[in-house]
């Protein structure tokens, strides 16, 4: 018999009682000396196999230190047996903060766990107990984050080799401990010196949640950047807040960003669309990349959050689709996660909503270098607007691939599929102003009821590559294909008659596809000049943009009395007025420098070339015509953080956006251009709550405008400008109480114009915007779990179109929600405009028409997690 000494450096404690073993980290690293009697098994048939059986084994050898059998194993093949019988069983985790540290408490339905053996890795303190499987109701695994303060994860998964392996992460620095005789306590201990580098890497069953207090994005400059570090407004709705305020669609989750106003359908909810800083916004970003359909009944089942650029981004990203000057908007996709992902979702509400989401993820190896991911997403609504509705399928997959160390893909996509009626605005004459028939009955639609729904298909697909060199340079190439599809047969309204009830109408058909693809690759490096540090994005991208159309419209429709409506749709669907196919490419080379002049000093230089070139071909005319811009889009910003929470910034930047058109000279029309000066002040007022406030003027040249001497042409006189205020807050106030708040001051006006005034405001501008959310969650006790929501949100008098013929009234909406949570399920009922306030919503700037905005609306919510 041998004697084998072994002395251990504790970051775990163990204590055995009542069927179970109890894994503490301690304040103190300890040397434990362990006596392991060992009958040396040079020859295991040579020894009587019961004699083994019951000795105590050193830990690694994988056996356990006790065996019990009910009779001696005679073979060797009876002895693996019994060992792989004996596998004791983890049935439950408890995790307990004592008064000096925290317990770690692991049940098992019989037996005794064996020792573990101890290894630091990075500033995570590993254990593997041998002999032991965990096996509990909800899986095979366990993690917990931040559990108690300086530990950042607590996990217990299964190993290989009949392995349970507890992992305690520190925040920054492994923990240590000592058992006691009285119990447990525990400190951090002191920091590793390569534990950056060494640190075990983290894994999140679920998605991170950010909270309401998000602090980075690689939105704003293409570089994962803490937001406080970027010279420009961005504002972050994560997914937390459009959890909680049961957003539906994009013009909901957006309505937490101030200064961002909704136009187009109202209460028919199908697209959306919005003014930004008083200028129209339409086009966005996905992950991103440029992205041409997303606001055309674009999937919001797999959105994760939704990030919003305020001000120009040609820099970085061209011309952003039409009306990139107010703003830019990117939706980050829900992505494969590295572990098991189940996830069932159901809602209902009135008007005839319902909806049902699958959410399924996880890795597709054993090495879990491939992962997966699949929603699918279905909603049926009917719409308190007569005769508009729609049903909606959503399904985006996703795959993700580790290749090697250094490189790594991801390949997603979704498709989009919808049928809907239609909702066409109602005059202004019965809804802002008077009538002599009177109101205009809520919910009368003057597109009437339709048999054949329109029919649109869209969606896109493609990847992206990052392959890093070392720790300094990375290489990233992405690939787009969007997709649409529209089968669309619409009836809207014209003119009112005279007697203020005779509505006259038009019909429109298409059967048009759009095409977008986009190839997009930049080098990231990292490197200093002395003192001075610097990042830098060298890219270029090239996309091409085609739509074919055959279309009809301005085809005649009967007219429909308002307050006695019969409806008769038929108009002829085979009127061709518009054969067409119109294509654009744009190639364009991008540069950035984030420059570190000093610890709180930086400074930010962008810019970006982009060549575009437009053909068209009339097929009915049987012409061909093409246009061809250059455009430069510079950037400047600096940071200066005179404390650490707060930070000061100065930008400069411009965008452009190619127009289609000649003057009556056969002249190009050039680009409209966007310039904008903006300084602010971004401040962490807690470490869970941030504010940031910004001042900004900015103006929209090359505006076409009438010819006053050539009239049918255009010329490009025309010149807008908007100044205001934004401040927006959100975070944390205080445990449990959540907030995401803000106000815009927006002063949007005609500074020369052809048509219009100068001084008149700009469509859809209102001068003041206000919007607040606030939740609060039960902490500890019997009502642990229940959660409540409060939701204010002011948008003040705007003019109906440019002219200001006449306003669009202000209103007032309340929302409220109540939720419960606990463990993997979650409940919620979240109220609209709660006490059913009339609103009013802009018609891309019409002067005789507006849609009705969404009235009193209710909706309960189930999910699970598994």
């Amino acid at each position: 018999m041998m004697k084998l000494w072994v002395s251990v450096r504790w970051a775990v404690a163990l204590s055995v009682a009542g069927g179970g073993i109890s894994i503490g980290t301690l304040p103190v690293a300890a040397q434990a000396s362990w006596e392991v009697e060992a009958q040396e098994i040079g020859h295991v048939s040579a020894q009587p196999l019961d004699s083994i059986t019951h000795l105590p084994i050193h830990p690694s050898t994988h056996l356990p230190t006790h065996m019990s059998t009910p009779q001696p194993a005679t073979t060797v093949e009876e002895w693996l047996a019994q060992i792989e019988a004996s596998l004791v069983q983890i049935t439950g985790v408890q995790i307990e903060e004592t008064a000096t540290g925290l317990q770690i408490v692991l049940e098992t339905a019989e037996g005794e766990l064996a020792t573990p053996t101890t290894q630091t890795v990075g500033n995570a303190l590993v254990a593997d107990i041998p002999n032991a499987v965990l096996a509990l109701p909800e899986g095979d695994s366990f993690e917990q984050f931040e559990p108690a303060a300086g530990i950042a994860l607590v996990q217990v998964t299964n190993e290989p080799g009949d392995q349970v392996r507890v992992a305690i992460t520190g925040t920054d620095a492994p923990p240590v401990g000592e058992v006691t005789a009285t119990g447990l306590a525990v400190t951090l201990g002191e920091a590793v010196a390569d534990a950056e580098e060494d640190a075990i890497q983290v894994v999140v069953t679920g998605e991170e949640d950010e909270g309401y207090n998000p602090r980075s994005t690689s939105v704003g400059t293409r570089t994962d950047t803490p937001l406080r570090d970027i010279p420009q407004s961005i504002q972050i709705v994560p997914r937390a807040v459009i959890r909680d305020t049961g957003s539906r669609n994009i013009t909901q989750a957006l309505e937490n960003v101030p200064g961002l106003v909704a136009q187009g359908l109202g209460a028919a909810n199908t697209r959306d669309y919005f003014t930004a800083r008083g200028f129209e916004q339409y086009d966005a970003l996905v992950n991103g990349l440029p992205d041409r359909q997303i606001t055309s009944d674009g999937n919001f089942f797999n959105v994760e959050r939704v990030e919003v650029i305020r001000g120009p981004a040609s820099a970085l990203y061209g011309d952003g689709g039409n009306g990139s000057v107010g703003a830019l908007i990117n939706y980050v996709t829900r992505r494969p996660l590295s572990d098991p992902f189940y996830e069932v979702e159901a809602s209902v509400g009135n008007d005839g909503f319902y909806q049902g989401t699958i959410d399924v993820s996880g890795p597709l190896n054993p090495s879990e270098s491939a992962l997966g991911r699949l929603i699918v997403g279905y909603r049926n609504y009917d719409s308190p607007v007569d005769f508009a509705s729609a049903e909606n399928i959503g399904i985006a997959p996703s795959l993700s691939f580790q290749i090697g160390d250094r490189a790594s893909l991801i390949v997603e996509g979704d498709v989009h599929i919808v049928e809907r009626n239609n909702a066409s605005p109602v005059p202004v004459v019965g809804t802002l102003l008077p009538n002599p028939n009177g109101e205009i009955p809520f919910g009368f639609n003057p597109a009437g009821p339709f048999d054949d729904p329109s029919n649109i298909i869209n969606g896109r697909v493609g990847y992206q590559f990052e392959y890093q060199f070392n720790d300094d340079w990375e290489l990233r190439n992405a690939f787009r294909y969007n997709f649409a599809f529209d089968e669309l047969k619409v009836i809207f309204a014209t003119t009112l008659d005279a007697d203020n009830r005779t509505l006259n109408r038009e019909g429109f058909f298409t059967d048009r596809s759009f095409n977008y693809y986009l190839v997009d690759t930049n080098l990231l490096g990292r490197f200093t000049t002395g003192t001075i540090e610097h990042e830098v994005v060298f890219g270029f991208s090239l996309s091409r943009f085609d739509i074919d159309s055959v279309s009809g419209f301005g085809l005649p429709v009967a007219s429909v009395d308002i307050f006695d409506p019969v409806f008769d749709q038929n108009f002829n669907t085979e009127d061709v007025n518009d054969d067409s196919l119109n294509t654009t490419d744009v190639a364009g080379f991008y540069m950035q420098d984030q420059i570190t002049l000093l610890p709180n000093l930086r400074l930010l230089l962008g810019g970006r070339l982009d060549f575009s070139e437009n053909r068209n071909i009339d097929r009915l005319a049987d012409t061909e015509s093409s246009q061809s811009d250059t455009a430069f889009s510079p950037r400047v910003g600096i940071v200066y953080q005179p404390i650490e929470p707060i930070s000061l910034y100065a930008s400069y930047g411009r965008s452009f956006n190619p127009l289609i058109g000649r003057s009556f000279s056969g002249e190009a029309l050039e680009p409209e251009r966007g310039t904008q000066y903006e300084i602010g002040i971004k401040a962490d007022v807690t470490d869970q709550l941030s504010a940031n406030l910004a001042l900004y003027d900015l103006t929209r040249t090359n505006v076409t405008t009438s010819d006053p001497v050539n009239p049918g042409f255009s010329v490009q006189s025309g010149e807008q400008r908007s100044r205001g205020v934004e401040l927006d807050i959100s975070g944390e106030i205080l445990p449990g109480w959540n907030i995401i708040a803000g106000y815009a001051y927006t002063d949007a006006r005609i500074v020369e114009d052809n048509d219009i005034p100068e001084g008149n405001r700009l469509f859809n501008a209102p001068e003041h915007a206000f919007n607040l959310w606030t939740t609060y969650r039960i902490q500890e006790g019997a009502a642990q779990g229940l959660g409540f929501g409060l939701g204010l949100y002011y948008i003040g008098e705007r003019p109906i179109d440019n002219a200001n013929t006449v306003d669009l009234p202000s209103f007032f909406r309340t929302d409220a929600a109540i939720f419960y949570e606990r463990e993997q399920f979650q409940a919620a009922l979240n109220v609209r405009n709660l006490f059913d306030v009339e609103n009013y919503v802009s018609n891309f700037g019409s002067s005789d028409f507006v849609h009705i905005g969404t009235p009193f609306t209710i909706q309960g919510s189930l999910s699970w997690q598994f």
